[in-house]
């Protein structure tokens, strides 16, 4: 899930992931055998704004997950769905530098949408844009924040892990007057990746086009992570701000123009040859430490 204020001034993005695949104890253990991926969860909460930002990603082990229809807790934190919102009761510990992140925010999609959409060639890897257009409710105890604002929520899930299928991905979201448009750009390591352009409505309902021209952009400015995106000829896209710079993913803010209009994206870049070496591996329990188990 992402979400936006409307002014810009706050961001946040929340993720729950079991069997992360992100984790670099995951892949520890994917080397020594076949491990549980329910012994490796976390709920991953990235928050930016004029006051700075905060992450918090521990991983904990299968005895801090509890499951049931509608509810899924990790540790502290949980997360309930009662048929239109989804409820994140926040309850984090920010790293490296310790600080807490506790309270709730509520994500009120306008509409289901039930398609997905299959990533590479042989199908293992699915993506699921649940609620492209949602409404988020934030009110924080810890930092003191509250806002409202655009939000999103998807699911990705796969049958391997990500590193043996792809090298690479660019991926872009963005409210527009006409709704919400995505683009996925993945580059598979056998055969072709998908290259989907989104519009979905108010109602769910999608419409695929065709894509623009795809355009470089700067690489971040510390571990130099190629980024690119799509943008109709005669126009320019371009970096607002870089909010994530990390050894093998950036995650930004990028203006560009997309059917006719000028559209302000959440933007991701994924290097999975960055992720599947072993001296980025060692580096991300800096900002990733695991706890039980």
């Amino acid at each position: 899930m992402d979400a936006l204020s409307d002014d810009g001034d706050h961001g946040l993005t929340i993720i729950a992931m079991l069997g992360s695949v992100f984790s670099p104890y995951y892949a520890w253990a994917r080397r020594r055998g076949n491990p549980d991926p329910l012994d490796h969860c976390a709920l991953n909460v990235a928050l930016y704004g004029k006051a700075g930002k905060r992450w918090t990603m521990t991983e904990r082990g299968r005895k801090a997950l509890r499951q049931a229809p509608g509810r899924l807790d990790i540790g502290p934190s949980h997360l309930t769905w009662d048929g239109t919102a989804l409820t994140i009761e926040v309850n984090e510990i920010t790293a490296p530098i310790p600080s807490r992140v506790r309270g709730r925010i509520r994500v009120i999609p306008a509409a289901v949408n039930t398609r997905e959409f299959t990533l590479d060639p042989a199908g293992r890897h699915v993506w699921w844009p649940i609620a492209p257009i949602s409404r988020v409710e934030v009110d924080l105890e810890k930092p003191a924040l509250r806002w409202s604002g655009h939000a999103y929520l998807d699911s990705n899930r796969g049958e391997e892990p990500l590193e043996d299928a792809f090298e690479c991905w660019d991926w872009s979201r963005a409210n527009t007057p006409s709704g919400t448009t995505m683009l996925y750009d993945v580059t598979a390591r056998h055969g072709t990746g998908a290259g989907l352009a989104l519009r979905f409505n108010a109602s769910g309902e999608v419409e695929e086009f065709a894509p623009p021209p795809r355009v470089r952009l700067p690489t971040t400015g510390i571990w130099r992570i190629k980024r690119g995106t799509q943008c109709e000829p005669g126009h320019q896209a371009r970096v607002v701000e870089t909010l994530e710079d990390t050894p093998f993913y950036a995650r930004s803010l990028v203006e560009t123009r997309l059917a006719g209009e000028t559209a302000t994206c959440v933007h991701e870049s994924l290097s999975l040859d960055r992720f599947d070496s072993r001296i980025v591996q060692l580096m991300l329990p800096f900002r990733m430490p695991r706890v039980g188990g």
